[in-house]
């Protein structure tokens, strides 16, 4: 009875009933259903266990360069240098507590997000109804579903009432779709199984009855989960890029670490004091402060998106936004508003345009006066009354935004009669309905019929080409019945179903009508054809510009949908996806599925809209831009549909309102607002932040590499250390925490969405920041020879010289730190005071070193002594040199 071997779709209700060995008219027996559940388990996916606290703080131990800090203060400690060890420890502890405590407030976001209430079903059993928890079904029970409901389970439809199901979360389609008991083909695509209901997806008209044909994992969600769990993750440009960085940096540090150690050795120096001033070499090489300032960039980055309704879930995701060079955007809910709207309204007059969007009753059609009076076309005050009237929903204010109740079809016709100035309750306060006729898949229309005063008539809504059949004339714009010319609107509803709209038909029948009850050969003819209403799930109003912003930004933009190609090309050219020869490709599933691998690589390159793609042609699509096209890929989605390729996407992106408990778990970011607009300002702080995290390397490399180069120096040419190894940890420490922090703070430049993205195989640093980082650590170590040489001929203490030459590395690093606020200077360079964090690290830097400097408790802890005022003016001097070196350098 596995689900996987019954195309349950293509078997009537009666093969379905044997094969479960269940019953269509009593249900299963309690006792049968309690062994089943025994035997197959609760009905619900299982989800992935939470990691606990402990390996959530290990894992923050992992990176390169942490590692290469671990395995220095392992050495130092046999070495006797415990001082030593426990600040580059101390560093080390704070980098994790970071990105712990961020991590952390991440999960307890998501968890209060995805907190729901459990669903329930109404079950028959042993021939009575029950409502039990959905967990407790099991195949072969035999459920009821109203409007409203939740489907609980994969569900073969047995009994069926006017049943309308919305599947957008699993296939993508934006409109209700009509469910009855026929089997289809065996090889029908998941969005045409109409004699199917699926787990996730959601009733909103009509009623029905169905057998449970598969529960927990052997549902199509179940299959699309297990599909996301076998999906590789893959890792983030950032820790791509840190890796090969720190992997570099290791090999550099070890050789010079090497090539000192033998100087020192040829030059008879003891192997002991060689091992000590290698381990010296590499803590002062080693960047300590770098990973600490990796994390803290990234957690202001999360902090900034957070504030901007954006949930990260790890820290480098936030930077991954920034690299991002392609976006697959699911359609319904992310780029539209799912929420129907008629456009369009064609009457034996003409035709108009009704503005406005969404449910939200703001706007108006063209002839109609606001205050609902008769306007000159008399067809089109008949179409928006009877449109109205001939429906179960209506529209009401929700807490954020206007919001359907009933089918959202029939809500966007309330909406129409609104913009007409006519409220659904008024219309039928003065028109009461009487009696009723379902919408049906089979009739494909609704009848209502209505009182008026002393006389009655019939409102008619449905397909076009069915309420024409009923219709013997239409009316004109004085309201009175004319000659119908039916290829007229059939060819108006061609033209405005090729621009992707969903056209309905409304009729009246005014004349003749006596009945207290309607029936079908009362509407079989004898009607008036108002017009048609065409409608759509229209974009959302600031997507377009965010897209534009997007292809400005060199980051293309494709949408990927289960909905109609029809449908989904139209919304594409609404929102400018068309290329600049406004050309717009696009391909369905089925288009797909039928190209080889080559034309397949082509089609993903070039098109703009994939339509009616399953769950792993997205997964597929989103792997083939990575590995053909070298393309960083964020993908969106809010569907169970969409999970595998969130997964599998270089950054994920889920809807907090709309999306689905598994799209959420997949995805690395969250958006609390479901605005496609919110990816592009992450995409926007993402680059920021791997600008600000460019410029801190940039600044801190130098001094590392300087410190390193000071004592190969000072070894090869026999002289005392300029600054001894613990000095050199406090320099590292102070400047890399407090002086440097800053360049996290930079707002980025206002042109930062015209630059191309970065090409995530390129280095971390480009050659001309290479040459700069190793001439200003050539320039330190002058400076830091210069002001040592100097100060011990002046006062012959080797305390005062060291002090001297420590003070100089941190002055000019202080100087230097402007310069790296704009790395390059064929941009204008952003104004010293937009960054008043700036002057707040320099004056606690300086604080700082004047306490190593003077206070006596530092004197003997740093083997510091006092130096003069003039010896500071000599650093600081050095300081300003540089600064205008590195100012003339950006110019050559």
């Amino acid at each position: 009875m596995d689900a996987t071997h019954h195309p349950w779709h293509a078997l009537e209700p009666g093969e379905v009933e044997t094969h479960l060995a269940a019953d269509t008219r009593h249900g299963l027996s309690e006792s049968e259903a309690a062994r089943r559940l025994e035997r197959d388990g609760p009905n619900a996916l299982p989800r992935s266990k939470p990691r606990s606290a402990v390996l959530r703080f290990l894992d923050q131990l992992k990176a390169p360069l942490v590692v290469i800090l671990l395995i220095s203060a392992l050495v130092t400690i046999i070495l006797g240098g415990l001082a030593d060890a426990s600040v580059i420890l101390g560093v080390v502890f704070l980098n994790a507590l970071i990105g712990f405590v961020q991590e952390g407030k991440a999960v307890r976001e998501l968890t209060a997000l995805n907190a729901s209430v459990v669903t329930s079903a109404t079950v028959i059993r042993d021939g009575s109804a029950h409502r039990v928890s959905s967990a407790s079904l099991v195949q072969g029970d035999l459920v009821q579903l109203e409007a409203g409901d939740r489907v609980p389970a994969d569900v073969r439809i047995i009994r069926s009432r006017d049943l309308l199901a919305d599947e957008a979360p699993l296939t993508g389609e934006s409109t209700a779709v009509e469910k009855h008991t026929r089997s289809v083909a065996p090889n029908a695509p998941l969005a045409e199984r109409t004699c199917m209901l699926y787990a996730s997806t959601t009733i909103t008209y009509g009623s029905g009855v169905g057998l449970v044909v598969a529960t927990s994992s052997a549902t199509e969600i179940g299959q699309i989960s297990r599909l996301m769990q076998n999906t590789d993750v893959l890792a983030t440009p950032l820790t791509k890029m840190i890796a090969r960085f720190s992997t570099a940096l290791l090999w550099g540090i070890v050789s010079l670490a090497v090539i000192t150690f033998g100087v020192g050795l040829l030059r008879g120096l003891p192997v002991y004091d060689m091992v000590l001033a290698s381990v010296a070499l590499a803590v002062g090489a080693i960047p300590e402060g770098l990973p600490a300032a990796v994390t803290i960039i990234l957690a202001i980055g999360v902090s900034r998106l957070a504030q901007r309704k954006a949930i990260i879930r790890q820290l480098p995701a936030v930077e991954t936004l920034g690299s991002t060079t392609v976006i697959c955007s699911d359609k319904t809910g992310t780029l539209t508003q799912n929420q129907m709207t008629v456009t369009d309204v064609v009457t034996d007059a003409g035709r108009y345009t009704v503005s406005g969007s969404g449910f939200d009753p703001q706007g108006s059609i063209e002839g109609i006066p606001t205050g609902g009076a008769a306007s000159v076309d008399q067809s089109l005050v008949w179409l928006v009354r009877a449109g109205a009237l001939c429906g179960m929903a209506d529209v009401q204010q929700g807490e954020h935004r206007w919001e359907a109740v009933g089918d959202p079809t029939e809500a966007a016709l309330v909406v129409l009669a609104m913009k007409a100035g006519a409220r659904r309750a008024e219309l039928l306060e003065r028109y009461p309905q009487v009696d009723v006729i379902p919408f049906s898949s089979d009739s494909r229309y609704m009848a209502t019929l209505h009182q008026d005063g002393d006389a009655r008539f019939i409102a008619v809504k449905g397909s076009v080409e069915n309420v024409v059949g009923m219709c013997d004339a239409a009316m004109d714009a004085s309201g009175a019945s004319v000659p119908f010319d039916s290829d007229r609107f059939l060819s108006a509803m061609g033209d405005l179903s090729a621009r992707g709209r969903r056209v309905l038909a409304v009729a009246v029948k005014r004349e003749g009508v006596n009945a207290t009850e309607l029936s079908a050969e009362a509407v079989s003819g004898g009607c008036t054809f108002c017009g048609l209403a065409a409608m759509i799930d229209p974009p959302r109003p600031e997507v377009r510009e965010a897209i534009a912003e997007c292809r400005a930004a060199g980051i293309r933009v494709k949408m990927v949908t289960g909905d109609h190609i029809a449908t989904a090309r139209a919304i594409a050219r609404d929102l400018g996806m068309a290329d600049e020869h406004g050309v717009l490709q696009a391909y369905s599933g089925a288009d797909l599925d039928e190209m080889s691998a080559d034309a397949f690589t082509e089609a993903v390159r070039t098109g703009a809209v994939f339509a009616r793609v399953s769950p792993e042609q997205k997964l597929r699509l989103v792997t083939s831009l990575q590995e053909h096209d070298r393309a960083v890929v964020a993908m969106t989605g809010d569907g169970v549909n969409d999970a595998p390729a969130l997964r599998r996407a270089d950054i994920g992106v889920a809807m907090g309102i709309s999306g689905t408990d598994v799209a959420k778990d997949a995805a690395d970011m969250v958006l609390t607002d479901d605005n496609f607009v919110t990816i592009v300002n992450a995409v926007r702080e993402g680059r920021v932040v791997f600008s600000n995290l460019l410029k801190f390397i940039v600044w801190s490399l130098p001094t590392n590499i300087g410190e390193g180069l000071v004592i190969v120096a000072a070894i090869a040419l026999g002289l005392d250390l300029p600054v001894a190894p613990v000095q050199l940890l406090w320099v590292n420490m102070i400047t890399a925490v407090i002086l440097g922090m800053p360049l996290a703070f930079e707002a980025g430049r206002t042109d930062v969405m015209l630059m191309r993205p970065r090409d995530p195989s390129a280095p971390l640093l480009r050659n001309v920041y290479i040459v700069r980082t190793f001439a200003v650590g050539a320039m330190l170590l002058m400076g830091v020879f210069s002001v040592f040489s100097l100060e011990l001929q002046n006062s012959g203490s080797l305390s005062v010289a060291r002090t001297a030459a420590a003070n100089c590395l941190v002055l000019m690093e202080a100087f230097y730190l402007f310069n790296c606020r704009q790395l390059s200077l064929h941009r204008k360079s952003e104004p010293t005071g937009t960054n008043p964090y700036l002057w707040v690290g320099i004056a606690i830097t300086l604080g700082l070193q004047g306490m190593f400097v003077y206070a006596p408790f530092m004197q003997d802890i740093f083997h510091t002594a006092p130096v003069s005022a003039l010896s500071w003016l000599i650093t600081a001097g050095f300081g300003v040199v540089l600064a205008i070196l590195v100012e003339i350098e950006k110019r050559v």
